[in-house]
């Protein structure tokens, strides 16, 4: 028998207990922490705390941050206790591995990007996260790319995002094949507020691609 490799899931923009506690209830791998004082999802550390506080085990907690400044972000790891870190702003490599956390690199679809310099910039990335473009907003922005833009045979893993929702997930799977997906808009009922049925209807849909492979 083969077997079939699992799509993981993440879902980003979590600001409730009840929420990450929903994710992880529904298969979620892990629950995305919004540190991005100009985000509606953003988090204090004490909210954060919270949050982790009730998840079960085996969730990964991950930190989103936008061009934070090496200070900011060791604040908020000394006070809460992250798995893996996001770096959705202009950063470097030398910056992003400074911290002894596992992160990945989320990289704006614009015209022109190449995807391929764009894994060779970040050898110690562990995948890069592909999100739309749009001009002034990091992300969030409710609005896919178009797919057939990523080259096959990347180095790095590809973690598609920008525009999920439970109404396109099974196709993008289909086409990208990405290692996982992440949502945070597409499952809200409200900027920072998620929707429980948005959520299972999202996890349902990378369910059925999978069960394609």
């Amino acid at each position: 028998m083969t077997s079939q490799r699992r799509t993981r899931t993440k879902i980003c923009g979590i600001t409730r207990p009840e929420d990450g506690l929903l994710a992880a209830a529904q298969g979620a791998d892990a629950i995305g922490l919004v540190f991005y004082p100009r985000s509606p999802r953003c988090v204090t550390a004490e909210q954060a705390r919270e949050l982790l506080a009730v998840l079960p085990p085996f969730v990964t907690t991950v930190g989103l941050f936008v061009d934070a400044t090496e200070a900011e972000v060791r604040a908020v790891l000394a006070a809460v206790p992250l798995d893996l870190l996001q770096f959705h702003g202009g950063e470097e490599d030398a910056f992003c591995r400074r911290f002894g956390r596992p992160y990945y690199k989320a990289v704006r679809m614009a015209e022109g990007v190449d995807l391929v310099r764009e894994a060779v910039r970040f050898p110690s990335a562990s995948a890069l996260l592909l999100d739309s473009f749009q001009a002034g907003v990091p992300g969030g922005t409710g609005h896919a790319f178009d797919w057939a833009r990523i080259p096959a045979g990347l180095t790095k893993p590809v973690i598609l995002a920008g525009g999920l929702g439970p109404e396109n997930v099974t196709a993008a799977i289909r086409q990208v094949r990405p290692y996982a997906v992440d949502v945070s808009s597409g499952v809200e009922a409200a900027k920072g507020v998620k929707d429980a049925e948005k959520i299972i209807a999202f996890m349902r849909g990378v369910e059925r691609a999978d069960g394609e492979q």
